[in-house]
């Protein structure tokens, strides 16, 4: 082994006379591992949060739709249409309405959805909450629909029972609202934000109290890459013709997602800012190992240390702590991101409140995705700041001269 690769991991392990040195190399390598625990716990959460957006709300709202103004007569004409343009892997057939839904004394408006059950499922993930068969049986003779949990649990409702769904006309007249009974087939419980406004039930019974000339609102698309929505929706516009009008995510979501990423930029800053703090207790720590180790500094350079060598015992030094601390704030890091979901819901639960609710947040609980390139960026990011700590120290301590550092000993 290296003579400064020796020394150097030598001072790192031994216990020190000085009792102040020794708290303060504890203390530094606690702050690293506290601020690198926090970055990887932090952006894990983040990435939690767009790891649900993408998977579970992007798959149950539609990621493009395709109207047109008077609504769609031969849905199927046109849905073969768009499925030829290229990156549109599914197409659905919908009914939308606004909607108040009532149970014995209390009512909620809604967005009541119409939909193909066989169609559905190529577009939609809703087939993760529901059983599929259960979900096929919406189109049988009596009306039936489905409902989000934060509804049901505001109505009242539960599965099996009967509720009033009324249907204002949306063209403005004086004409009457139109009112059906539906049975409450089952309730989703998707943790998302959709359970406080998802209502659906068959295309044909959605189309029974629609005022609309056609019978289909509009067409729903699954995409290959989400994110080429905007111009996958263009290029099925062209090829549809005038009277036809799009929508896609990125309007109705996209800001949840740019909030989402701009968060995990600012979060890691700040951060990385704890981290840069932990970094200049290793500068302080190491300057005042350099003073409490003058003498053996002076005895190592009498015996024939050049200055680079006595500079890189101390590089050495600092770079164990830097790795260690490092180290074991990934792996804290990475066991708090595994569990803080249960974590929060035990203190939810120990409570007896709700942190995140549907009607504010876009989950109700608290996700988590530990990805590798965040745990080397972290790594890298906190080993290098460690490494440019130590060079100030270093230098000091290849600058002690040993004549002065020997004359009182």
């Amino acid at each position: 082994m290296p003579l400064s690769l020796f020394i150097g991991l030598r001072y790192t392990s031994t216990k020190r006379k000085n009792q102040l040195v020794s708290f303060l190399s504890r203390i530094s390598i606690a702050g690293l591992v506290v601020g690198v625990a926090l970055l990887v716990a932090v952006l894990s959460v983040i990435n939690g949060f767009e790891k649900e957006l993408q998977g579970k709300i992007l798959g149950l709202i539609p990621q493009a739709v395709i109207k047109h103004y008077n609504g769609i007569d031969d849905w199927q004409s046109v849905a073969s249409e768009i499925k030829n343009t290229p990156g549109v892997d599914a197409v659905a057939p919908y009914i939308q309405q606004s909607a108040l839904i009532s149970f014995r004394k209390n009512t909620r408006p809604v967005v009541f959805y119409g939909v193909n059950p066989q169609e559905e499922i190529k577009v939609s993930n809703i087939t993760d909450y529901i059983d599929e068969q259960l979900f096929f049986s919406l189109n049988d003779d009596e009306p039936q629909l489905i409902i989000g949990k934060d509804i049901a649990d505001k109505l009242g409702v539960e599965a099996g029972k009967k509720v009033m769904v009324i249907v204002p006309d949306s063209n403005q007249s004086v004409a009457a609202p139109k009112i059906a009974y539906f049975k409450v087939l089952a309730i989703v419980n998707s943790g998302t934000e959709l359970d406080n406004a998802l209502v659906v039930t068959s295309l044909e019974h959605a189309e029974k109290l629609s005022d609309s000339y056609f019978p289909v609102t509009g067409i729903r698309l699954k995409l290959s890459d989400i994110f080429s929505a905007p111009n996958l929706v263009y290029q099925s516009l062209v090829r549809l013709g005038p009277g036809y009008s799009g929508n896609n995510w990125m309007r109705t979501h996209g800001n949840l997602s740019h909030s989402i990423k701009m968060s995990k930029r600012m979060v890691g800053l700040l951060m990385s800012l704890i981290v840069a703090i932990a970094i200049f207790n290793i500068v302080s720590t190491l300057v005042m190992v350099v003073m409490d180790k003058r003498g053996d500094i002076a005895i190592l350079r009498t015996l024939g240390a050049s200055t680079g060598k006595i500079m890189s015992i101390f590089l050495v030094q600092g770079c164990a702590i830097g790795f260690i601390g490092t180290m074991l704030g990934i792996l804290i890091g990475c066991g708090l991101a595994f569990v803080i979901e249960d974590v929060v819901r035990f203190v939810e639960m120990l409570l007896g409140i709700q942190f995140l609710k549907s009607d504010v947040y876009p989950v109700t609980y608290l996700p988590s995705e530990i990805r590798v390139s965040d745990l080397l960026n972290v790594g890298f990011t906190a080993f290098g700041l460690s490494f440019l700590a130590t060079l100030y120290p270093a230098w000091r301590a290849s600058k002690v001269q040993p004549a002065e550092a020997l004359r009182y000993e």
